[in-house]
């Protein structure tokens, strides 16, 4: 296993890592053991991101070990495509688990497991339909009341959900119940549902069942099997802790000859002491939306071009807008551990993508929205080669060779033909440094129209590298690439998918779709140097002056140059 952060190696002082450590001194455990437990019915988000690098890092900074875990009771929402993304996603993050494991690889013991539960008076087989369960559990102030079936007999039972398994029902006929407490004022402890009727193929087992365990019974139970020490889940599961607990308690796995005879076969694991759920708070972040729901909607319905378009949240997406796996260590870092729920703002996602990649992207030449730069003192047909540092802050990067003419392409913004208060690029008449050449002034500008389409400039040849007035100074410098050698590219500007912070408010009577940024997307055709043509797809690199931005993983190769931006240099929307 490997943890990936990049970030400060002191010792991080959470809640979760005091209780680890604390169990540690009081051996309470000889070995810490966690786990990473989605379910493949999509694909995984930025949220999942914190859960991801706690539980691996947690294993990894005490010697410890995490298993991949898929929990795959739900058939007929998950698909073998989740699975694989899943597995590519945390190995992108940089992790490798100890174990892979699925829930369904422990179904025959959560059988058994049930089988004891009746046999112990601990569960019942119910006859009660959904609408009727829901009618018969009660609400926040009332107690529920107890089900019809709930005192059928021990062989009863045994036999009602031995034919279950056996497919003799429909689906949703009955269900296995834990018998806990209706009264109770935890409505998760109302005697939930441990099994449900489900005749449907699973990618794993295939028609080897028509009965299904429920989340809140496989989960438990599957940690309890791997020897999870610390399970590690967000806040909405801490509701969920008493029936956690209920399921490991009751089903007793260290006291079961059966079922250890069973774990024994397949060379699986045995925990010595029972798990601990643990919760923290999730992440939050504004802009975004990650329901699983609500990002299934916007694919399905052509919103964004699929699960990894750049502006989806996914982490398939935002690998493909460019966004590094050590902006998201960075991120988990940063928001910390806690157990208040909060919403961190986009800003600090994208702080930590450009620190991340200020560090390892090479800078290169572009120009997105040209406009024609004519050298006019220098010989029409002049070719050179200029060396530039592929970083200013790392020699290790090493030069690169980028040729010059005097027949180039500036930024369009770069030049005001009516300058505004505090324009510092160029203007008729002014003067400006171009980057690694020297000093040039604008001596006419030619027009279509109202339209410029050409600036015709002389150079200061005393200001070039190595002349005498070098260090003429100039208040602005822009940069250039050379019209007779630059290459053609795609470049695609992606900014956030929505223009409002909280695309779930529905208090206007709006929905999220009515908040979708329409400027979220826009491809512009850019001249780049030629040393950007040649590089492998996923190359992060930044424009200089323009933002940091990725070759495109699918699309991009050297006849057909294209570039996805992951940020911009400064926040845009600090001002908005």
């Amino acid at each position: 296993m490997t943890d990936a952060s990049d970030s400060s190696t002191s010792v991080r002082n959470d809640f979760i890592r005091q209780i680890v450590r604390e169990d540690i001194a009081s051996a309470k455990h000889d070995l810490i053991q966690t786990r990473f437990p989605p379910e493949p019915n999509g694909y995984l988000h930025i949220g999942h991101s914190k859960s991801i690098c706690l539980n691996f890092g947690i294993a990894g900074e005490f010697g410890g070990r995490c298993n991949l875990r898929f929990d795959d009771t739900n058939p007929a929402k998950e698909d073998p495509e989740y699975v694989e993304a899943i597995k590519d996603d945390v190995r992108w993050l940089g992790f490798e688990w100890n174990e892979l494991r699925h829930a369904s690889d422990y179904f025959e013991v959560f059988y058994q497991a049930a089988e004891k539960l009746i046999r112990q008076g601990d569960a019942y087989v119910c006859d009660l339909t959904a609408d009727e369960v829901r009618a018969y559990r009660g609400t926040l102030t009332e107690p529920g009341r107890n089900s019809p079936f709930r005192e059928r007999s021990t062989d009863e039972n045994l036999a009602l959900f031995r034919r279950m398994r056996a497919g003799e029902f429909a689906d949703g006929a009955r269900t296995l119940r834990a018998k806990i407490d209706m009264a109770s004022g935890n409505i998760n402890l109302r005697d939930p549902a441990l099994f449900r009727i489900k005749h449907v193929a699973h990618q794993n087992t295939g028609d080897a069942w028509c009965i299904y365990p429920m989340y809140d019974y496989a989960h438990c139970l599957s940690d309890a099997i791997e020897g999870v020490t610390h399970s590690l889940c967000t806040l909405e599961f801490e509701d969920h802790r008493p029936l956690y607990d209920w399921c490991v308690d009751r089903v007793d796995l260290v006291n079961h000859p059966e079922l250890l005879a069973s774990l024994a076969e397949r060379g699986w694991h045995q925990a010595a002491a029972k798990p601990r759920q643990i919760e923290f708070s999730r992440l939050n972040i504004n802009y975004t939306v990650m329901s699983k729901r609500k990002l299934l909607a916007l694919v399905s319905e052509k919103l964004v071009a699929g699960w990894d378009d750049p502006r989806m949240p996914t982490l398939q997406g935002i690998r493909r807008r460019g966004v590094p796996p050590q902006a998201l260590h960075l991120l988990a870092e940063r928001v910390g551990i806690s157990k208040q729920n909060s919403v961190i703002d986009f800003s600090v996602f994208e702080g930590c993508i450009r620190d991340a990649l200020d560090v390892k992207a090479v800078r290169r030449l572009a120009v997105l929205d040209p406009l024609k730069l004519v050298l006019t003192n220098l010989p029409e047909d002049l070719r050179e080669t200029l060396r530039f540092a592929n970083h200013p802050k790392d020699e290790s990067f090493g030069q690169r060779d980028v040729p010059f003419s005097p027949q180039l392409w500036i930024e369009r913004e770069d030049f005001m033909e009516v300058p505004v208060k505090g324009f510092h690029r160029l203007m008729p008449g002014g003067e400006v440094r171009l980057r690694g050449v020297g000093i040039v002034k604008c001596d006419a500008v030619v027009k279509d129209g109202e339209r410029v389409v050409e600036l015709r400039c002389t150079l200061d040849l005393d200001t070039r590298p190595g002349g005498i007035s070098v260090d003429r100074k100039v208040k602005g410098t822009i940069h250039w690439v050379s019209a007779v050698h630059a290459v053609a590219a795609e470049v695609r500007l992606y900014d956030r998918l929505f223009k409002v912070a909280d695309p779930d408010d529905e208090s206007e009577g709006k929905t999220y779709r009515d908040h979708l940024n329409p400027d979220s997307i826009r491809s512009v055709q850019a001249w780049v140097e030629p040393a950007l043509a040649t590089c492998s797809p996923e190359t992060h690199v930044q424009f200089e002056r323009l933002g940091f931005f990725v070759s495109d993983r699918r699309d991009h190769d050297a006849t057909r140059p294209v570039f996805n931006r992951a940020v911009t240099l400064r926040d845009t929307w600090a001002a908005k």
